[in-house]
C-alpha cells in the first residue's frame, strides 16, 4: 500500500450533488468515506461494463449507509463520479 494518501478529485457531475451536501451528517459520511478510499484507493469493488478507460469502481461505506463511484487515474488521483445515499 502506498503510504501517502491519494489525491481526490471530483468530476462535474460529482461536484454538482456536493453543492446539495448541508447537513452535518451528510457531510460526515462523505468525509468518511473519502478518508477511506485515499488510503486505499483499491478498496472498492469493480463495477463491470466497459473496459476502455479506467476501471470504474464503487465503494460501500454501511456504517454511514453511503456509496462512492469512482475510478483511479493512473497518476493514483482518485476522481469521484457520483456519492449516493443508500
Amino acid at each position: 500500500m502506498n503510504p501517502r494518501r491519494a489525491r481526490i478529485a471530483f468530476s462535474d457531475a460529482a461536484a454538482k450533488q456536493l453543492e446539495n451536501i448541508t447537513t452535518e451528517r451528510e457531510i460526515h459520511a462523505l468525509d468518511r468515506a473519502l478518508v477511506v478510499i485515499s488510503v486505499d484507493p483499491d478498496i472498492g469493488e469493480p463495477i463491470p461494463g466497459d473496459t476502455t478507460g479506467p476501471q470504474l469502481r464503487q465503494h460501500a461505506d454501511d456504517l454511514e449507509a453511503v456509496r462512492v463511484l469512482y475510478f483511479v487515474t493512473a497518476l493514483r488521483t482518485v476522481v469521484v463520479v457520483a456519492y449516493i445515499e443508500v
